[in-house]
């Protein structure tokens, strides 16, 4: 029998899978998830449901917002996925399937499934509730943001804050067997980092702009100066 595979072994196959400079804004998150990643291959009685499947790949695209070059991205999920023994292609199929059986619902819909134990609920969402109830469950924080995720494709959804919405996942999560406190402490914290990331992303954006803005000033002030040092024709 082989030796499981450590954290170190993930990170090798990733960068093998990606060898290119990560800019420093997105190391963080990178390092995070692949380590969490790793771990979940790794825990007796998790799988990789809707749910989850929902939460990894919000997490992935609110947490990349801005990466450059842009055509990277794609190439970062897939290396990310496949250094821990996950599918990349299945994790967004499962994600969208989910995200298109909650167009046309209702938030009260979806509450009243959970309420029933996914009684009349599309299948990825029921198929999740089943998957929470086994004995040997393993919880995710990204099931969490799955869920909250899930409820703001709802329809109704939209006139909802963000605190509500995220109130309102804390109780269906509790209905559906989770742990509300560590829910809640996972999805404020996610929301909190997302909020300093976009700030991140905002002000590397506008740092940017300016360099670029600099550097045209700079061209024209060579092309104006070379313009009037040229001799005049006569």
């Amino acid at each position: 029998m082989s030796a499981p595979q450590t954290v170190a072994d993930s990170k090798r196959a990733f960068h093998a899978a990606f060898p290119h400079v990560i800019g420093p804004l997105y190391r963080r998150m990178v390092d995070e998830l692949l380590v969490e990643l790793h771990l979940l291959s790794h825990q007796r009685g998790f799988q990789a449901d809707p749910l989850f499947a929902v939460g990894v790949v919000q997490v992935f695209q609110a947490f990349a917002r801005g990466y450059r070059p842009e055509a990277h991205r794609e190439p970062l999920f897939e290396a990310l996925c496949k250094a821990t023994d996950f599918d990349a292609a299945e994790l967004r199929k499962l994600s969208d399937t989910a995200l298109s059986s909650m167009g046309d619902q209702r938030v009260e819909t979806v509450k009243g499934w959970i309420d029933t134990g996914g009684n009349g609920a599309p299948e990825p969402l029921a198929h999740a509730l089943h998957q929470i109830r086994r004995s040997d469950f393993h919880y995710s924080r990204l099931m969490a943001v799955g869920l909250l995720t899930l409820l703001e494709k709802a329809q109704g959804a939209k006139d909802l804050d963000a605190p509500t919405l995220r109130s309102y996942a804390h109780d269906l999560g509790e209905a559906m067997g989770l742990l509300k406190d560590r829910l809640d402490k996972d999805l404020s914290l996610y929301a909190a980092n997302l909020e300093k990331m976009s700030q991140a992303v905002e002000l590397m954006e506008e740092t940017l702009a300016a360099e670029r803005r600099r550097r045209e000033r700079q061209n024209e002030t060579a092309v104006s100066a070379a313009a009037e040092a040229a001799p005049s024709g006569g």
